[in-house]
């Protein structure tokens, strides 16, 4: 068995983190709830797409070590490691966002990962070459077959169609906003994932 991890929206929750952007630049109302699409759709209400293009970029390049990991993540994945089980992180990311500043994306991800203690030899114990970031989908799959992964879990549908049928396709929805339409085992909480994997 080899897992592999999607990183954004999976291993990591920026919802709470759009919202207060957002706050902090007087684009959304108090009343907006704490979830990231909940803000993308009330820009893209207003018109102003371009904005919540900027967002992205600040979230996920310079305020990124604000952002949550999901609820009992970490835990698991100490499990996992306490039974010895291969994992790497494979995720798709451009280099630097589309507008705004010009954040190396993939520097800001390692060093939440690092403030997370997974390169930690008291915590996860991770080395940097169970993290890859690919620039375009087609090579996150590729790379998720190169390095063998058995079992892979994403929280974007169209990710998890692109990959074959060897893989075990695990799909992280934990607001159950895809409805029963796959045959793919559901993760809805992180702390499910031994016994979804029978171990």
């Amino acid at each position: 068995m080899r897992l592999g991890f999607d990183f954004d929206n999976t291993l990591i929750s920026y919802d709470r983190l759009f919202r207060r952007v957002a706050l902090d630049k007087a684009l959304i109302p108090e009343t907006t709830p704490p979830q990231k699409n909940a803000v993308r759709d009330y820009l893209r209400q207003q018109g102003i797409e371009d904005e919540w293009t900027r967002m992205q970029g600040e979230v996920y390049g310079g305020r990124i070590l604000e952002a949550e990991p999901y609820p009992g993540m970490q835990a698991t994945l100490q499990a996992l490691k306490a039974k010895q089980i291969p994992m790497c992180i494979v995720s798709h990311k451009t280099r630097t966002p589309y507008l705004g500043e010009p954040w190396d994306l993939h520097a800001a991800a390692r060093g939440w990962l690092r403030q997370q203690g997974f390169f930690d030899a008291h915590g996860l114990g991770w080395s940097e070459d169970q993290i890859f970031f690919e620039l375009t989908k087609e090579a996150k799959v590729a790379r998720i077959l190169a390095l063998g992964c058995t079992h892979y879990v994403d929280d974007l549908p169209e990710i998890l169609e692109m990959l074959p049928d060897s893989v075990e396709k695990i799909l992280f929805d934990p607001g159950q906003a895809h409805g029963a339409a796959t045959s793919w085992k559901r993760l809805t909480a992180w702390g499910d994932l031994p016994a979804l994997l029978a171990l």
